[in-house]
């Protein structure tokens, strides 16, 4: 895998949050774009686009993409929904991160929750994990993931 392209309403802003909120610090890379060839690529006609790149960890390229033209409809996805996609990030301690982003400010969906077998949970070997779902700036699903031990 090289990289994964998340849209965005508004870059700079996002790069930013995800910089202050995630650690996710953009790499210098950097693309902007008006061109009939990209238009075809993307399947948009006469698109103008720029991105920025931020290595998350340490092998995953995190590309923020606005769109300028075609102006963009706001995020309204479902987890449920076909081709949404979510963004999962590892960390070492679930709950000092859920205070943090709370204090933040964070739109937090719930708080954490510990796979356990039973009440309708078959966890399997992710028995122990914590998980916790926020949302970015434009209201797109990102995960937090704690494993056991």
């Amino acid at each position: 895998m090289n990289h994964i392209g998340v849209p965005v309403s508004d870059l700079a802003r996002s790069v930013k949050w995800y910089e202050d909120v995630l650690g996710i610090a953009p790499n210098g890379v950097t693309i902007s774009a008006t061109n009939p060839a990209i238009g075809a690529v993307v399947e948009l006609e006469n698109p103008s686009i720029r991105a920025s790149f931020a290595l998350a960890g340490d092998n995953v390229l995190l590309e923020l993409i606005q769109y300028d033209n075609p102006r963009p409809k706001p995020f309204t996805g479902r987890n449920c929904d076909v081709g949404i996609m979510h963004l999962c990030f590892e960390v070492d301690d679930l709950d000092a991160a859920h205070r943090d982003l709370v204090e933040r400010g964070v739109h937090v969906n719930a708080d954490p929750v510990v796979l356990q077998d039973g009440d309708g949970v078959d966890a399997g070997k992710l028995a122990g994990t914590k998980i916790l779902y926020i949302r970015d700036p434009d209201g797109i699903q990102l995960e937090l993931f704690e494993l056991p031990g």
